[in-house]
């Protein structure tokens, strides 16, 4: 009963975790501009995504520009998209295989040990996923540091983290956490004896005398 419930605290964290990747990638607060000039004009709000940069007014209005041109983006935003939709989709596969090893399905009740397998193989992309929207987040908050950092950058050019790289390193957590419980839930082999051979019976007497 304690290995089910682990495991299934391990899917709702790794479910999470998928949630909040998705939200992560649609979100275009991946960075903010930083008012780190002299010059701090609060009368609207600078951030970008992985898709559009937006303005947003004091009066509340807002304004997106879809980045148009793929092969004008740079090779930074290019490969945090695609580690980013790698790990949704490995989080969706790793819904659908984890959820028939569950204990709490009626899926594969014939074989219990294949059921688990299933789960630790769930729990196995589950880690696969978290680690891609890990290095996807850092290496964008890698570049978005260097960038500020960099005394090349104009002051009124540099932008500092926003909410959806925030929620992406919780989500990368969340199916890392997961995928580690789900993994927990491993078979145990159990021990193997030696079949005991069988001692040869004594021929029966025929109950004659031979002189």
């Amino acid at each position: 009963m304690a290995n089910a419930g682990l495991q299934l605290l391990g899917f709702i964290l790794a479910f999470l975790g998928w949630i909040g990747s998705i939200v992560s990638t649609a979100l275009p607060q991946w960075k903010v501009y930083s008012y780190a000039s002299d010059n701090i004009v609060t009368a609207q709000a600078i951030y970008e995504g992985l898709w559009m940069s937006c303005v947003s007014q004091s009066t509340g209005q807002i304004q997106c520009k879809v980045f148009d041109s793929l092969l004008n983006l740079n090779s930074t935003l290019q490969a945090t998209r695609a580690l980013m939709v790698i790990g949704i989709l490995l989080g969706l596969i790793a819904i659908f295989v984890a959820t028939v090893g569950m204990k709490c399905m009626k899926c594969m009740e014939d074989d219990e040990a294949q059921k688990m397998r299933m789960a630790v193989f769930g729990g196995v992309i589950f880690l696969i996923s978290g680690l891609a929207i890990l290095v996807a987040t850092a290496w964008y908050g890698n570049r978005i540091v260097q960038e500020f950092y960099d005394p090349m950058t104009p002051v009124n050019a540099r932008y500092e983290f926003g909410q959806a790289l925030f929620i992406g390193w919780a989500a990368a957590s969340l199916c890392l956490l997961g995928g580690a419980l789900l993994c927990c839930s491993c078979p145990r082999k159990a021990a193997s004896y030696p079949t005991p051979r069988p001692y040869p019976k004594p021929a029966p007497s025929s109950g004659k005398d031979y002189v």
